[in-house]
Parts: C-alpha cells; structure tokens; sequence
C-alpha cells in the first residue's frame, strides 16, 4: 500500500474530538506514514485538540478535505497564538526546516524521525528551542515502548550484570513503487527504520568509540536503494549491532531488540502484536527470578505514550524524559551509521 492509500485508509476511521481544556496541536506537513494514527490521536485523545493541517500535497489534501479534516495554510498554523503546539510530519527532507519554522513561531514541537539530515541542522534545532525555551520532541516509535523501556530499566540497574552485547533487528517489506522515497538518502533502510532501534542502543550505551557500516543493495530492483543493512557499534566493553532489511516477508514477527548482560538477557520479540518480554537471569535480581520469565507489559499504542507525555510537559507537569544531549547522540550515531557522517 503506497503512503497516500495509507493515509487515507487509517484517517478515515478517525472521529473528531474537541475541548476546551485540550492543547491545540497543528500538523506541518502529514505525509509521512506515522502522521495518520498521530492525527487519531490528536481527534481522539483528552489532552489534545487538531487545530488544523498543512500539507503541500493537493492530493493529500483532497482526501483530508473528505475526512472532515481542518485544512489550513502554513502561515495560518505558525501565526495562530492559540496553537502552542506544532507535530512535523512530512516527508523527511523538509523535516528539519518545518521545526526550525515551528520553533521560530514559538511553538512546541513534536518532530518525527528522522529529525534532520545531518549534524547542523540538529544541533540548531536543539540550540533554539533551548534559547527559546521551548519543548523538542523526537519522533521515534518505540520510546515509549513498555517492553524495550522495561529491558532497559533491567539493563541501567544492574539486574543484567555487565552488559556486552545490545543487539536490535528492524526489518519490513516494500514494492517497487515505494523505494524511490527511501532511496532519497544516502543510508537507505538504516537511515529510515534501523533509527528505532539506534535510539534505545546509544540512550542505554551512549556514544561509541566508532562504528562500521554495511550498507548493501541486495534485492532484485534497478535502483540505488541501500536495502539491507547492518551498522556494528563498538564500545569499550560492549558491541551494539543493528540490522536492517526491506526484504523480509513477515517481518513484524521478527523485530527483535535484545539486551546481553553477564547475568543473562533481556529480549523484546516481537516488539509489537503484541509485544513480548522474555527475561533470562542466572541469579534472581530486582523483581526477576532466576530463570527464563515472560514478563507481563500493559497495553502499548504507537506514539500515545509520546503525546501523553508532551501533553504534560507542555502544561508543566514534567520535563520531557529524553534531554536534548541524548536526542543528539542519537542523531550522531544515526549518521554514522547510515555513512552520512561529515
């Protein structure tokens, strides 16, 4: 399914929300395919009210219009005082340019992945809305995630032992007709999904002495499109590996991240539908037995847990849980990675 079938499919199931006490959010952009269950949840959730959407692409915009969504123009969205808060969610190229426009107007931002195309541009972005005393929110799906955020607490607090080992596979399956898109930048699959899961490797590890790629073309298409890939993170006491592939039917079944340590494993498969938790420990630590333990998770929704939170920092009630320093190493090893580094 290409993105504007996508798009249109999962809007059309929306219903509208609205109330005086919700924030009011506007999308800059809504192309990108994590933007429809974003707007659902912008129409859907208690804390937030869609202020309205702009989106370049008139046929996109079509299909809004006959869902019943609010369209308006650009400078509508960042001169209206009333929307304190601004969701990028174009296609990645311009994502950049949208939250630095967003940040300008003195909004908030919630900035889908990949944030920007290389190093200044984050590091500006960053600048700013510390300047400006703004809220930067990083779109990367699993944040939140009850399983990955679990196998981590294990990791941080010891219950693993000393860990070597963090390893993470992100694969999908694309026709021909989307590769194009993901073939606009040089890192290919790595740079558009091997991202989710660099993010949990360099918040747990931090940055890494240095990191090898492997950026291949192995399926059977005539284009330059980088599609299975593999980036190696080299630690002083630990290895971090990261594959990611658009070849592989299935794949959801088969996202993995895993976590090594000297007193066993934290191993999230498949991450979702539904996610599962399985923790294996030679010795019993923190609320774990010794043993192999699936690990019961509370219900987990793509990017709720994102919006919950941005809903709170907005109004104050706590600061975002990932600090700008963390969003750019994760931006670094994403471009070293995806041998977009310079």
């Amino acid at each position: 399914m290409n993105r504007r079938k996508f798009l249109s499919t999962s809007l059309a199931a929306s219903t509208a929300a609205g109330a005086p006490s919700r924030i009011r959010v506007g999308f800059l952009g809504a192309s990108h395919s994590h933007a429809a269950d974003k707007i659902r949840i912008a129409r859907e959730s208690a804390d937030w009210e869609l202020a309205g959407i702009w989106e370049p692409d008139p046929v996109l915009r079509t299909q809004f219009a006959k869902q019943g969504l609010r369209l308006v123009e650009r400078e509508a969205l960042l001169g209206d005082p009333g929307i304190p808060v601004i969701a990028v969610e174009s296609e990645v190229k311009p994502h950049a340019e949208y939250a630095r426009l967003a940040l300008e107007a003195g909004k908030h931002v919630h900035l889908e992945k990949p944030p920007a195309v290389n190093m200044a541009d984050m590091r500006a972005l960053v600048e700013l809305a510390g300047r400006k005393r703004l809220l930067l929110q990083m779109g990367y799906m699993w944040r939140y995630h009850p399983g990955i955020n679990a196998a981590l607490d294990a990791a941080r607090k010891g219950w693993l032992g000393d860990v070597y080992l963090v390893r993470g596979t992100m694969n999908t399956l694309i026709g021909a007709d989307r590769r194009p898109e993901w073939a606009l930048f040089h890192g290919g699959q790595m740079f558009e999904q091997g991202a989710h899961l660099i993010d949990p490797l360099v918040r747990l590890l931090g940055r890494s002495q240095k990191v090898t790629h492997f950026l291949r073309h192995h399926g059977a298409f005539a284009d330059n499109l980088f599609d299975n890939t593999v980036a190696v993170f080299d630690y002083q006491r630990a290895m971090g590996i990261i594959c990611s592939a658009v070849l592989q039917p299935g794949a959801t079944a088969h996202r993995t991240f895993e976590i090594l340590g000297s007193n066993g494993t934290a191993v999230v498969r498949p991450i979702e539908q539904p996610p599962t938790l399985r923790i294996d420990l030679a010795k019993a630590a923190g609320p774990y037995q010794a043993g192999a333990q699936e690990v019961s998770l509370g219900p987990f929704r793509r990017y709720s847990g994102d919006f919950v939170e941005l809903a709170e920092a907005v109004r104050g009630a706590r600061p975002l849980a990932i600090t700008p320093q963390e969003d750019l190493l994760v931006q670094e090893a994403l471009l070293r990675a995806s041998d977009m580094w310079s």
